[in-house]
């Protein structure tokens, strides 16, 4: 009889909230201010995500937390994912722009884990009918490698090495009622090299 699959905690709440505190830091300091910002989150949870960057851009900006709506938004991707023949009743999310659209704008697309690259590939495919941002960059908390197209991010909360058989799930307060990143390994895998992952690389390329 198969051992059950081994679960490792990665990331807890207050990691969590420095990765995204440091992140937040990263794009101000790039030049990218709350008036010409735009953050759009991929659903699921890269909605929550964004919205925490905007919180924590607004307060260092000295902004009302009541503005988070001018430059936080979501991006749905369905439509544009290369995976609906094996998946095709994925249900659509919606699709919220801030006030002003993403024209001549910086947006800052946000995600929680950055595998493959094809989710990317499709938010950029997404973006593309909405408008034309000036910039576009990418933002996620965890990028785990092993990618399949030629996507970097620019800010990444985590470079977690781990290998194709194991699985990272991320968890939020505000749709898990918890927030924490574990790596789920196969009962029969060798030990992952999670534990050697950094936080805070400049270039997060796999």
């Amino acid at each position: 009889m198969h051992d059950a699959a081994r679960t490792t905690a990665v990331l807890g709440p207050d990691e969590i909230r420095r990765a995204l505190t440091r992140i937040s830091h990263e794009i101000l300091e790039g030049g990218h201010g709350a008036d010409d910002l735009v953050l759009l989150g991929i659903p699921h949870r890269g909605v929550p995500l964004a919205d925490r960057l905007g919180a924590t851009i607004l307060e260092a900006e000295g902004r009302s937390a009541g503005d988070l709506r001018e430059i936080s938004g979501s991006l749905d991707i369905t439509l544009h994912r290369d995976d609906l023949r094996r998946a095709p009743t994925r249900q659509p999310a919606p699709t919220i722009i801030p006030p002003g659209g993403i024209d001549g704008r910086t947006v800052v697309l946000v995600d929680d884990v950055l595998f493959s690259g094809r989710t990317v590939r499709a938010a950029l495919d997404a973006l593309s009918g909405i408008g034309r941002p000036a910039v576009v960059r990418l933002a996620v908390l965890v990028d785990r490698g092993h990618r399949e197209l030629p996507i970097r991010a620019d800010h990444v909360g985590k470079n977690l090495p781990t290998s194709r058989t194991e699985r990272v799930h991320v968890r939020l307060q505000e749709t898990d009622g918890i927030d924490e990143v574990s790596i789920v390994r196969p009962a029969d895998a060798p030990e992952a090299i999670a534990d050697q992952a950094t936080i805070g690389q400049e270039d997060p390329r796999a």
